[in-house]
């Protein structure tokens, strides 16, 4: 790779990198995407997993962001029916929060905003006529339900890794970018992998889409001063045993104004619960919840459930810190969701090559952000493909009829030997993929050894050979949420397997 020459440099792998890669290398562009870790490793795995308008900025008259999301809801969910799926959302009335009308309002609004056509509008629940009521305390009586998504978020960036490498894109984690010049045509950059030797590289463009790092990256490029200022806000989530029944989630009013989320969570065996916003300053690389957010999120909770939501019951948390630009709002919670593509190129002399820096934006927005970035640099490095990610599916997505039920049914009777829940799973997480994952397999002894929760050597075979995995932490907490469901002898097991495997 030393002294290779690119087109784009993207440095940073979550969502808003490897869909800007992904989108750049369909249009013939000579991509390389670089990360410091593993895919989605930080913000991009932490988020709240949902694919939604976002109700609550209606709030703050953010309809342009609003309707965005709305319309890039549908585009995602025909392109990855098998990572993203319909979920209904109960919101229970309280009084003395937000009004039974305004709410009415919203709802209205954000069902007609963005075109809706696949999912199910708004209703009213009543106590009396509905059992969505049953874990909730009895002075619930009124709530109302409305439609989103759901997505595993660090499987939607690895998919767009895997679809720009299949375009020629080079992707390379566990490498750091770590010192860039400018020069008057390109930028030299210095990549250090973990496993090797430090190597040099070209590129005509850098795309800063480092996250909570973006001003680190700009650091280097002598761009610094002419950097928007990013605000870190931290959201964390809890994880607790199946607080309901149901495949519904809630949406909660907390008496300061914020709402969490109570959603199923790995296929109703657990319940999810978030996410708090807090500004944050400390050590972006062991971003983790503090016993207050702990003790809020189950608070604010337990203002609804019947049954209290208590801290000893929490089976995991997760956190991440979402690189937001700063709009000069008040509350960490009011600060804008939408993104900012700023173009670096120095002072007004300065003639050597440009840097995109990425600030904020949230998941349901990639695409439309990665076209975004798409039309910044063909203004500066002149036109190439036309945009073509709206009606291509995600790989693994290309189901019929984005009919996933349907498909599910299909694969059984292809695959009879297989553990229907073994089989919903592999479906859930590689789609249309699976005929790839067990290519050659008639039994389940053609699997390999089995390490734990219907996860076999098969599968990390492709895991490795396919989406870049490189550790155990790679397949059991982002590839999948497997070590939720496996025991400590049973992840070391794997992790003695990845030191062999990978040993020097």
């Amino acid at each position: 790779m030393s002294e290779t020459e690119y087109d784009l440099l993207i440095i940073g792998a979550g969502i808003n990198g490897a869909g800007i890669a992904r989108d750049a290398a369909g249009r013939g562009w000579k991509v390389l995407l670089c990360e410091k870790d593993d895919l989605a490793a930080h913000t991009s795995s932490s988020s709240t997993k949902l694919i939604h308008g976002g109700l609550r900025y209606l709030e703050y008259y953010d309809f342009w962001l609003v309707r965005k999301a709305l319309k890039e809801r549908e585009v995602l969910l025909r392109a990855a029916p098998h990572i993203i799926w319909p979920m209904r959302f109960v919101l229970p009335y309280q009084r003395g929060n937000r009004p039974a009308w305004l709410i009415r309002l919203g709802l209205f609004v954000y069902d007609h905003l963005g075109g809706r056509k696949l999912l199910p509008p708004t209703k009213v629940l009543r106590r009396k006529q509905s059992d969505k009521f049953a874990p909730l305390k009895k002075t619930y009586k009124l709530a109302f339900e409305y439609s989103d998504c759901w997505v595993e978020d660090a499987r939607l960036v690895v998919l767009n890794a895997m679809d720009a490498a299949s375009n020629g894109a080079t992707i390379l984690t566990q490498t750091p970018c770590t010192n860039l010049e400018r020069y008057k045509d390109y930028w030299q950059a210095k990549l250090t992998p973990s496993d090797g030797p430090a190597q040099h590289i070209k590129a005509k463009l850098v795309i800063n889409a480092a996250g909570p790092w973006v001003d680190e990256i700009a650091g280097f490029s002598a761009l610094r001063k002419t950097v928007s200022k990013v605000r870190r806000v931290k959201g964390s989530h809890i994880i607790l045993p199946k607080l309901y029944e149901g495949d519904h989630a809630f949406f909660f009013q907390n008496r300061d104004g914020r709402i969490i989320f109570a959603i199923p969570y790995e296929n109703g065996t657990m319940t999810l619960i978030g996410t708090t916003d807090i500004p944050y300053t400390g050590d972006l690389n062991k971003v983790e919840i503090s016993p207050e957010e702990t003790d809020y999120l189950c608070a604010a909770a337990s203002e609804y459930f019947k049954k209290p939501v208590r801290a000893e019951d929490i089976i995991a948390t997760y956190s991440g810190v979402r690189p937001l630009y700063d709009d000069q709002a008040s509350h960490a919670s009011e600060v804008t969701r939408d993104y900012m593509l700023i173009l670096q190129k120095g002072e007004q002399n300065d003639k050597r090559a440009p840097m995109l820096s990425i600030y904020g934006g949230k998941i349901t927005t990639y695409r439309k952000l990665a076209e975004g970035a798409l039309e910044l640099i063909e203004q500066t490095l002149g036109p190439k493909g036309k945009p073509w990610t709206r009606k291509a599916p995600l790989p693994g997505g290309n189901i019929p009829k984005a009919d996933f039920n349907r498909f599910v049914q299909d694969m059984a009777v292809k695959y009879p030997w297989l553990d229907i829940a073994l089989l919903y799973r592999l479906l859930r997480a590689y789609g249309t993929r699976i005929d790839t994952l067990l290519k050659g397999a008639a039994s389940v002894s053609d699997l390999g050894p089995l390490y734990g929760a219907g996860l076999y050597q098969r599968e990390v075979d492709y895991l490795i050979a396919h989406e870049f995995a490189r550790t155990a932490d790679d397949i059991l907490k982002r590839r999948s949420k497997l070590a939720l469901h496996m025991s400590e002898n049973e992840i070391a097991e794997l992790e003695r397997w990845f030191a062999t495997r990978f040993a020097p």
